[in-house]
């Protein structure tokens, strides 16, 4: 199946043309390791790709075509075809967390601050925009979270919908819908520039978060912090946004040092 609800451009935006090849096998990845688009999910189409990237579909069908020798994806021909993910990201392993400990501790307390500056900016500007009198900055004239293009959910109902998803997730799912969780914050705003930025600082951290288990009891306690932070976006109360996502991304800063330690 295609994976449906999700926008892809702050991710697949034009690359570079001296590095085309290259920097499109890195948006896919991208794409691919954070779970944007799952397992046994469809990429969009290659025309729509090839666009989005601004590359042409001989490039593209290059860099799939490295993607599928490294097990990532796999081409499907026929009506129902296309390119689909087959990649699944590694269970947790101590050996693992030991190594990225080492080769990428020094670079964590970086990349927790980066991510706290854009996140918390992102739920800010959200909240401002639902707040009477907001207006989304990619639909200026509809109301403050009315519909959206084409009669579709409009962004209160697909926050919502990204809080159910992750807070109903499985302990294998977790991370994939944490993650579509968050970035759906700065996906809603409209910024294409703010959507890039909260995706490359998740990015940074994707590969620690993998790196550990995913707690039961943190996800309980998660799914509050969760919920207080859609409250707050949907209050349109912006400084109540700003400090219930610092809050929760400190609750994730702690665990991460603690077991990099």
């Amino acid at each position: 199946m295609v994976s449906v609800g999700v926008d892809l451009t702050g991710v697949l935006r034009p690359v570079r043309e001296g590095n085309a090849f290259e920097e499109t096998v890195e948006r896919l990845l991208t794409v691919i390791k954070l779970g944007l688009v799952g397992p046994g999910e469809r990429f969009p189409a290659e025309r729509e790709l090839a666009v989005q990237l601004g590359i042409s579909r001989l490039t593209l069908r290059e860099a799939i075509g490295e993607l599928q020798q490294a097990g990532f994806v796999e081409s499907r021909r026929g009506r129902f075809g296309g390119t689909f993910i087959i990649y699944s990201p590694p269970v947790p392993d101590r050996g693992e967390l030991r190594r990225l400990a080492r080769e990428d501790g020094d670079k964590l307390a970086d990349a927790l601050t980066f991510r706290l500056a854009v996140e918390t900016g992102a739920a800010e500007t959200l909240a401002q925009l639902l707040s009477p009198g907001g207006r989304p900055a990619d639909r200026p004239s509809d109301p403050p979270g009315g519909p959206g293009p084409q009669g579709g959910p409009g962004p209160r109902e697909m926050l919502l919908s990204r809080l159910a998803d992750v807070n109903g997730a499985s302990p294998a799912d977790y991370r994939r819908l944490d993650t579509l969780f968050h970035l759906s914050i700065a996906e809603l705003t409209g910024s294409s520039l703010l959507a890039a930025a909260c995706t490359d600082a998740r990015m940074r951290l994707n590969d620690l978060l993998n790196a550990i288990p995913v707690l039961q009891r943190n996800i309980a306690h998660t799914a509050g912090q969760h919920a207080a932070i859609v409250a707050a976006i949907l209050a349109g109360d912006t400084d109540r946004a700003r400090r219930s996502v610092a809050e929760h991304l400190e609750g994730t800063g702690a665990l991460l040092r603690g077991f990099l330690a």
